[in-house]
């Protein structure tokens, strides 16, 4: 990803808390984004960021996203084939097995990535795609298609970020042996990265091994709300299954480090998902409880890769239900990321519960018990926070504090990546979706926030907008919308928004323009005393902001 080099000239400024509340009315008062409002924007006061020479700006999917083409090409089913299929699992029944019909429109959709000027391009490989079987010799109509797109991506010079798994595992692995609760899932895993690393490995000289691990593991066994939809052991299948997901990571990079890297000069690593999490007060339980979440999420993935050994708070208050590592395979697992690859998308404060903490699921169900239970924490929303259309706190700061957190546990090699970040914008009408302000002002306030990490000494080598189009949200099917182009689902057709040309305006220019006003909302503001609610990121919006008992509102910018 480059070496950091210098930062431009431009410093954030540093804000008092009544300044940054002033910003955050403004934001209530302009949150239309037509007419009067855009034109206040084209003479509004701005500021211009410049990133670190060499930083790489890209967009990212993945394969079950977007792809389609679920039964063509010798595609085998995956467990979200076999998870959509089933009935009440998805919003409104939807499956991925059109998606954006991706593998048919690949071509059209480079030619945009290059009409947008942007330099690189993540995205997933689908294991059933390649291996049917799981196993075995690869699929030469799964090549050929992967071989087309990287080299279209070549062409067109935009590099090509590849990460080998992201939540689709083959559908027959999963009804052999369970999938990643079976140890023979390692080995499966390796060999299919070395198919990768062989076939695509002269033009990928970057490859992330599993995206989001967390989701995998709680949501796909503590509360079975993703695939394979587990939930009956939440107290031992979420650590058993993420166990194996982080010894199959290091046999991957280890296979790729002894017989491809010295000849393809590529680097390796793994993404984790992490929103940051702030002590609700400065009380030694409501410290512990936020590092509780810090360790539960990231560090159950980060301190065995960075460190050698899970969290000591993990390990003190799981007991053996933690599976352990043995002295060689802590050995074997350190230091197998060249890069820290970070997904944030939001904010919580945390502190400690009284009595058991209970928090809710993505549709409302309580959860408890295993997982949710071991790590004790109650998190919390500040009600000024503007609200994603997945009621998702938009909280740019945190994505500062994220980044520093990251660079002082970990001081990862090769830098910190932020792999994805965006927000979920209600813009089904195409017409309103190329009018998306609160997602272009959710990107300016997170990128400037990126680069107030890095002037602070985080070694942040790139940023990856979530998501380059509309797509399969997974159990939510398509009732959200994460791009930056617009999709119509019905007739396929691609229309960039204005958070496309905005952020092609910044990998052109390495520099973000962003108004003083959201600049200044970007800020840090500490939450009133007493005004705490549970947080809204898992829960249904109607069911939470009932329980919150906060009146539904309009979208508008991030102090909204």
């Amino acid at each position: 990803f480059g070496s950091r080099l210098f930062l431009g000239s431009s410093v954030l400024p540093t804000l008092s808390s009544s300044v940054a509340i002033l910003a955050m009315s403004a934001l209530k008062r302009h949150a239309s984004p037509n007419g009067a409002e855009s034109k206040r924007q084209s003479t509004e006061a701005t500021s211009s960021l410049t990133f670190p020479d060499g930083f790489l700006w890209g967009s990212a999917t993945a394969a079950y996203q977007i792809e389609g083409a679920a039964h063509e090409g010798g595609r085998t089913s995956c467990i979200w084939d076999t998870f959509s299929a089933t009935p009440g699992k998805v919003k409104n029944g939807d499956t991925g097995e059109v998606a954006c019909d991706h593998y048919h429109r690949f071509k059209e959709d480079v030619k945009l990535m290059k009409e947008l000027g942007l330099p690189a391009y993540r995205f997933s490989i689908s294991w059933s795609r390649l291996l049917p079987s799981g196993r075995g010799a690869p699929n030469p109509e799964g090549l050929k298609f992967y071989n087309a797109l990287i080299d279209e991506l070549c062409a067109n010079g935009i590099k090509p970020l590849v990460t080998l798994y992201h939540w689709d595992l083959p559908q027959c692995l999963e009804d052999e042996y369970g999938g990643w609760l079976g140890r023979q899932v390692i080995e499966d895993f390796e060999h299919y990265s070395a198919i990768c690393f062989d076939a695509f490995g002269d033009r990928v000289k970057s490859w992330i091994t599993f995206n989001e691990p967390w989701c995998s593991t709680v949501l796909g066994y503590a509360n079975g709300e993703m695939a394979p939809g587990r939930k009956e052991a939440p107290e031992t299948e979420p650590y058993l299954a993420a166990h194996h997901i982080i010894l199959a990571h290091a046999h991957s990079v280890h296979r790729y480090r002894r017989d491809f890297q010295a000849t393809q000069q590529g680097q390796i690593g793994i993404t984790l998902n992490m929103d940051w999490r702030e002590p609700l007060t400065s009380s030694e339980a409501d410290r512990a409880a936020a590092q509780r979440a810090l360790d539960w999420q990231l560090g159950w993935f980060a301190d065995p890769i960075w460190k050698g050994d899970y969290p000591e708070s993990m390990r003190r208050r799981c007991g053996d239900r933690l599976p352990t590592f043995t002295e060689q395979e802590k050995a074997f697992i350190k230091d197998t990321s060249e890069f820290f690859g970070l997904n944030h998308y939001s904010t919580a404060y945390v502190s400690a519960p009284e009595g058991k903490a209970k928090t809710k699921s993505m549709w409302g169900n309580v959860q408890e018990g295993g997982y949710f239970d071991d790590q004790e924490v109650q998190l919390q929303d500040d009600p000024r926070w503007g609200r994603t259309d997945m009621d998702w706190g938009a909280v740019p700061w945190g994505l500062n504090s994220m980044c520093q957190y990251i660079q002082r546990e970990y001081s990862p090699m090769g830098g910190i990546v932020v792999t994805e970040n965006g927000c979920a914008v209600a813009d089904d009408d195409v017409t309103m979706a190329q009018n998306d302000t609160f997602r272009v002002e959710f990107f300016q306030g997170y990128i400037a926030q990126l680069h107030k990490a890095i002037q602070k000494g985080a070694d942040v080598r790139g940023y990856f907008a979530w998501s380059l189009m509309d797509n399969f949200e997974w159990a939510l099917g398509y009732s959200k919308r994460f791009g930056i182009v617009h999709v119509d689902y019905k007739t396929q057709k691609r229309t960039p928004k204005a958070s496309a040309k905005m952020f092609s305006e910044v990998a052109a220019t390495n520099s973000l323009r962003i108004p003083v006003r959201v600049l200044i909302a970007s800020e840090f503001v500490a939450i009133e005393e007493g005004s705490a609610r549970k947080t809204t990121k898992d829960a249904p919006p109607s069911q939470k902001l009932a329980e919150a008992h906060i009146e539904p509102r309009t979208v508008g910018g991030l102090g909204a």
